[in-house]
């Protein structure tokens, strides 16, 4: 783990003395006044700050409080932010082994170039009979020239243009929901249709790669700011990047977490782990419910493209139902999937020798028809779960899973127990999005390690009889590292470590294959596999920036950073912000939660854009 940076970073869950009486108001209106001109004495002395997008134009963590003082003093002589107000009455947050905080709400305005609004939270402690921050979050929410980015009114209904879509549970999602921005200034009205047979417009202020839940949400976000674009799509219809996935594919988070931009998209009618048709029906809804589909180009394929510096635009080259076509674009957001393009494909010597089945999880339907067979999966994550899973009711005359690393196993209800805290029908979804996206890294691992271990350690004989059959467990419970660094390789169980523990899913860990024989596998050891059936669940390349090299070339991708992994600050390196070296290109993927709140950051950039006052970037760190 040399590259986890997450651990080494000087963060820690607070345990302070709370008063026993404790008056909230007051802890307010000491706030409310501080918040005009924050400096060091306001800070514990290992404090964080965390800002997204509104003081720093990008996604930045800053440690300590003279570090913090520094930098808020510079950027607030840049953006100039005021009319400071507390937000509702504060409250405590107390967990277990004493951690304990006060949470305080605030918003405010920037007067800057862009003038925005923005919120956030402080998180406090008492300290030496005085309240001072432990963390610090600020947030853009909103460009003053601009439309709500949070909002998008529902088209009419069918023949019925009095009525209009519902937005789902608990109504509207949007924070200050106030306009309509279908078409404003006519830019949302390309002459099209959904197949883009017709498609006149040959500019777009945008064009997105990829529309499954992050290509959408770039689109609704996009939309509502009255930007034009066109999202390319290679599959022939929406949803098709779930529908396409093998059968039993579900979400392994739960439906409040699922939702797309503006609404809640799945009421509590939906079972909690939704599966790949009820998200890709529900995307076909969804834009038709807010006019995204005329900005849809389906069995589209960008084949190529090329950045002029001169004028600083894109010319991308298109394969549109077997016609090729080039249209110009003054940025790109590629949302075309950072972990499911390029498979990992391990290889073993004399595979012509193997005379049965062997295919990648990417090409994986369905067990059925091989009742009988002898099956083997390479791999312990979600996917090599679902696939064991599918053979043992398939009726497969044995299944095995082989295991390369140790693997986390989380039990769904202890996630849920976490999760459905935040995410429930009723906390408004942008609500949770900003207590759960804006809090730093670091924090965010502490706090989960805290809560999951907790959980395990009431039921040690569930992992103690996954590690007797051969499971390698990592006992750590750090997801943070496999969702940040490792872009996956956990298990949320939903059902098939029992399985596994009582034996109808056999373990190989202890020695990995080798080599192919006509039926089955060799490993190092010199143990053997019977198998007629081989499926790699070994996960995909997880790196967008190698899309953009095969898409652009090699000076376009020497410029931009990779898509996923942490940089120094624990910040994701090049996701969701401006690339330091290139003005005009955005990664957008992650998970769905991800993909819905991070949406609206890239659009309200590139609308800034547009608009002639880019957000301001701060790259620099104060020297103390």
């Amino acid at each position: 783990m040399a590259d986890y940076i997450l651990p080494q970073l000087p963060v820690s869950l607070p345990t302070p003395l709370i008063p026993e009486t404790l008056d909230l108001e007051a802890v307010a209106d000491h706030f409310s006044g501080i918040l005009r001109s924050l400096a060091q004495e306001h800070f514990v002395p290992e404090s964080v700050w965390r800002d997204l997008f509104s003081l720093t134009g990008t996604t930045r963590t800053f440690y300590g409080a003279r570090t913090i003082a520094l930098a808020w003093k510079r950027q607030g002589l840049i953006h100039k932010p005021s009319s400071f107000a507390i937000v509702g009455t504060p409250h405590l947050l107390q967990f277990r082994d004493k951690v304990a905080w006060v949470e305080v709400a605030f918003t405010y305005e920037t007067t800057g170039v862009p003038a925005t609004t923005g919120s956030g939270f402080l998180s406090v402690v008492p300290e030496n009979g005085t309240w001072k921050i432990w963390m610090l979050r600020t947030i853009l929410e909103q460009l003053k020239e601009a439309p709500n980015v949070d909002f998008l009114e529902p088209l009419p209904l069918p023949n019925e243009s009095s009525e209009r879509y519902t937005n789902g549970t608990n109504g509207t999602n949007g924070t200050n929901g106030a306009h309509s921005t279908n078409g404003i200034n006519g830019t949302n009205n390309l002459n099209g249709t959904s197949n883009g047979i017709h498609f006149e417009s040959k500019h777009f202020d945008c064009v997105i790669v990829g529309c499954g839940q992050a290509g959408l949400a770039m689109g609704g976000r996009l939309e509502a700011l009255g930007v034009s674009y066109v999202i390319v799509e290679s599959h022939p219809e929406v949803g098709d990047s779930w529908k396409s996935r093998y059968d039993s594919t579900k979400l392994h988070t739960t439906r409040d977490f699922a939702h797309l931009p503006f609404e809640r998209t799945f009421p509590p009618t939906y079972p909690e782990f939704l599966t790949k048709d009820h998200l890709a029906d529900a995307y076909k809804v969804w834009v038709k419910k807010y006019g995204i589909e005329h900005n849809i180009w389906l069995s589209t394929t960008l084949q190529n493209g090329s950045w002029d510096e001169l004028d600083q635009s894109w010319t991308l080259n298109l394969l549109k139902q077997d016609k090729s076509i080039s249209v110009t674009c003054s940025y790109i957001v590629l949302a075309c999937g950072g972990g499911s393009q390029v498979p990992v494909f391990p290889t073993y010597g004399n595979p012509e020798a193997f005379k049965g089945i062997v295919m990648h999880s990417g090409d994986y339907k369905r067990a059925a028809g091989w009742a009988g067979k002898h099956g083997v999966v390479i791999g312990s994550a979600n996917t090599a779960h679902d696939v064991c899973d599918d053979m043992v009711r398939e009726g497969l005359a044995s299944v095995t899973m082989v295991q390369r690393s140790v693997t986390n196993v989380v039990p769904a209800e202890h996630y849920c127990a976490v999760v459905s805290k935040q995410y429930n029908a009723n906390i408004p979804t942008e609500v949770s999005d900003r207590v759960n996206f804006s809090s730093p890294a670091a924090f965010g691992r502490l706090m989960s390690r805290m809560n999951l271990c907790a959980a395990a350690a009431k039921e040690p004989e569930r992992f103690d009889a996954l590690e007797r059959v051969g499971f390698k467990l990592d006992r750590q419970s750090d997801m943070f590292y496999n969702l940040f660094v490792r872009f996956g390789g956990h298990y949320m169980d939903v059902g098939t470590s029992a399985k596994i523990s009582k034996g109808l899913i056999k373990m190989k860990s202890d020695s990995l294959p080798v080599r192919y024989v006509e039926d089955g596998l060799i490993c190092e050891n010199g143990d053997f596999l019977k198998t007629d059936v081989i499926v790699f669940a070994t996960g995909f390349v997880g790196n967008m920036k190698l899309i953009a090299a095969e898409l652009f070339g090699a000076e376009v991708a020497g410029r931009i950073d990779d898509f996923w992994g942490l940089d120094e600050e624990g910040e994701l390196k090049g996701a969701f912000k401006e690339q330091a070296n290139h003005p005009a290109i955005w990664f957008h993927g992650g998970a769905i939660g991800q993909a819905r709140f991070l949406s609206r950051f890239i659009a309200l950039q590139i609308k800034a854009k547009l608009l002639g006052t880019p957000l301001q970037i701060y790259r620099e760190t104060p020297k103390i």
